[in-house]
């Protein structure tokens, strides 16, 4: 049984991103979020071809204009290739401009396995297959409280209609996304002490007129050059060919997701300098998503936790919380890796 608290799937951060499906370069080698990334990406691709999810192997440049974004791609494509990432292709001026005639840059990492997918139809279509294997979707089904029992968790929540149910489980998996710290803490989990306190993270995105958008075949992608709360304003393709810029990386204590007009002056100064063809008045707003981080503002990465509780005295739950990008691209070897935990 899946208990959801929306009218359907997809209504928070799975459908508000940039629907990229990366390849593990950006994260700590040994890490979740790069191990699981490199499994996922191809994964991601072989289910998009079996079962006709519209995808685009597009490619990604990350590109540098200044010595110290240089530097930066030499260190990203060390952590790259030790994380098993194994196709990027380092490139000077001559060979981004032959790639993509309309961008600035003086040196770019070139990562063809990056592309991008109609995440709406992946959705869809795993709610399909779990239907098919017995899945039982519950929307607009909120859980309220969860008690243990000495075999498994009964799990108490609201029925649309406002009464109260129950439901008894052997297995609990807690993948609320948003409210996946709330959960845990209802399982009787000390958030705070487990480190398991999530932080909302809002990205905003802003679209160019249609007539420039075939200016970019490719994701565009600043440099990291510290760490970041996300991966830079950078440009992305939509499955219709749309282009677009974002995500930024604002804090906030709500759920809120609206897009700010006044920020498009910091998005312009950020891609313009490799985006010469972009004008002020191309920028219109969009739409925002909210990452569930793990850390606060200016602290250090923190990976995805994927943890069966029993050591907590809590066997059978198994908690998902802090999955941010790259997610998406995660999410079949993120399966993989929780049925494992169940015996």
């Amino acid at each position: 049984m899946l208990l959801e608290r929306n009218e359907s799937f997809g209504r928070e951060t799975s459908s508000r991103n940039s629907e990229v499906i990366h390849t593990g370069i950006y994260y700590p080698t040994g890490s979740l979020k790069a191990k699981l990334c490199v499994e996922g990406n191809p994964l991601a691709y072989r289910f998009c071809e079996k079962w006709g999810i519209a995808h685009h192997r597009c490619g990604k440049l990350i590109v540098a204009n200044t010595p110290a974004e240089s530097a930066s791609l030499d260190e990203l494509y060390i952590q790259a290739v030790a994380n098993g990432v194994g196709d990027l292709e380092a490139l000077d001026a001559s060979q981004v401009v032959r790639l993509e005639p309309h961008l600035q840059a003086t040196s770019a990492l070139l990562s063809p396995s990056t592309g991008i997918i109609d995440s709406h139809g992946l959705m869809a279509r795993l709610e399909q297959i779990s239907l098919q294997n017995g899945v039982l979707p519950a929307y607009c089904h909120q859980v309220q409280a969860i008690e243990p029992l000495s075999e498994g968790y009964r799990v108490r929540f609201q029925n649309p209609d406002g009464s109260i149910d129950t439901i008894d489980t052997h297995y609990l998996i807690n993948c609320a996304g948003l409210q996946a710290d709330h959960v845990a803490g209802m399982a009787g989990i000390a958030v705070d002490e487990a480190g398991y306190r999530q932080h909302l993270c809002k990205g905003e995105y802003f679209h160019l007129p249609q007539s420039k958008a075939a200016l970019v075949s490719r994701l565009v992608y600043p440099p990291p050059l510290h760490e970041l709360t996300g991966l830079g304003i950078h440009v992305t393709k939509t499955i219709d060919g749309r282009l677009r810029l974002g995500p930024n990386a604002i804090y906030i204590d709500v759920e809120d997701y609206s897009v700010d007009s006044d920020h498009a002056v910091d998005f312009f100064s950020t891609a313009k300098t490799f985006l010469p063809f972009l004008a002020a008045a191309d920028l219109q707003p969009e739409m925002a998503g909210i990452r569930p981080k793990l850390s606060r503002p200016g602290e250090p990465f923190r990976d995805f936790v994927i943890r069966e509780e029993s050591d907590r005295g809590l066997p059978g739950l198994i908690n998902l919380i802090g999955i941010e990008s790259p997610g998406l691209t995660c999410c079949l070897s993120i399966a993989r890796l929780v049925g494992r935990m169940i015996p």
